[in-house]
């Protein structure tokens, strides 16, 4: 028995005792998260899923049975199922199959949650076609992780929200046009990098100037590192340290503060929608023609309507 199964025996017996009385059905695909670095984050309920399921659906079979035999959870070669994303549609139709005899199938990325920048996705979408339940085990995910953290808060008061992009293309031309694209984004975005490609990610983010850039690197690992710098400075940060650049990254763009010569163009088109519309109709139009904070034009719509 190696350390870690010893580590988590105690959370084994308390995954038992916990989640054991739950009701878990038959037939139905259960869509684990795992962790992202620290074993630790693994849930008690995943614990006691990946001993109950029949087999175990998983991007990579070798990874997989690495990270069950931390747990003490080793299973034969024979009930892990390879569904990655150059065979998933294909391999769907066997998980399907088996979901069809009643049985219980777990499936797992390599880290992290499924169908969120992982394989996983159109799995999910062939067993609902097939009329059949996925149940989702929520748990670690690097994209939750650094938002968590990442202080974005939307300007005016904002309901907050924010935009996964995930990787960007890796052409020089499309990644170019994804970044000017990224610029006129006025909300959070999440992006992901590799640590070959941070250094010229970080180079091109200078067109955003003084917006901030949350740097989340190997987060939950040995060396994790966050941090939150105008994006202009990002490059050079990097620069100062090579450690700095390893890892795989969650790179945040915390959204756009309203510039303040914008105001003036707000007032005028604000001004020719009151004159036809309800406040609240000409608030929504003028958000969707400036950009602006729905909130603060709404404020400032009853301000130009008192002073009328």
């Amino acid at each position: 028995m190696s350390t870690f199964s010893v580590t988590f025996a105690a959370a084994l017996s308390a995954a038992q005792a916990v989640a054991g009385p739950q009701t878990y059905p038959t037939g139905a695909l259960y869509v684990i998260a795992t962790p992202i670095g620290n074993l630790a984050d693994i849930s008690l309920r995943a614990l006691h899923v990946l001993q109950l399921v029949d087999a175990i659906a998983c991007e990579d079979t070798r990874h997989t049975q690495g990270l069950l035999r931390s747990y003490g959870l080793e299973r034969p070669s024979a009930q892990l199922l390879a569904v990655h994303q150059h065979n998933e549609a294909q391999a769907a139709q066997g998980i399907i199959a088996r979901l069809q005899q009643g049985q219980r199938i777990a499936y797992v990325s390599d880290a992290g949650t499924p169908g969120v920048s992982d394989p996983g996705a159109r799995l999910c979408a062939q067993v609902a076609a097939a009329g059949l339940r996925s149940i989702p085990l929520p748990g670690a995910s690097s994209i939750t992780s650094a938002l968590s953290v990442a202080g974005c808060v939307p300007p005016h008061g904002e309901s907050s929200g924010f935009v996964f992009y995930g990787f960007l293309p890796t052409k020089a031309s499309e990644r170019h046009t994804a970044i000017a694209a990224l610029a006129h984004e006025p909300r959070t975005v999440v992006l992901l990098e590799a640590p070959h490609r941070i250094q010229d990610l970080a180079a091109q983010l200078k067109i955003l100037g003084a917006r901030s850039v949350s740097l989340a690197r190997e987060i939950t690992k040995q060396f994790e590192q966050i941090v939150t710098l105008p994006a202009q400075e990002a490059s050079d940060w990097l620069a100062q340290e090579p450690q700095r650049s390893k890892g795989e990254f969650v790179v945040v763009l915390h959204p756009c503060a309203q510039e303040a010569g914008d105001s003036g163009e707000h007032d005028r088109v604000l001004q020719l929608l009151l004159a036809e519309l309800p406040t609240k109709t000409a608030v929504k139009l003028c958000a969707e023609i400036t950009g602006g904070s729905r909130n603060a034009l709404y404020e400032r719509a009853l301000e130009l309507k008192n002073a009328g």
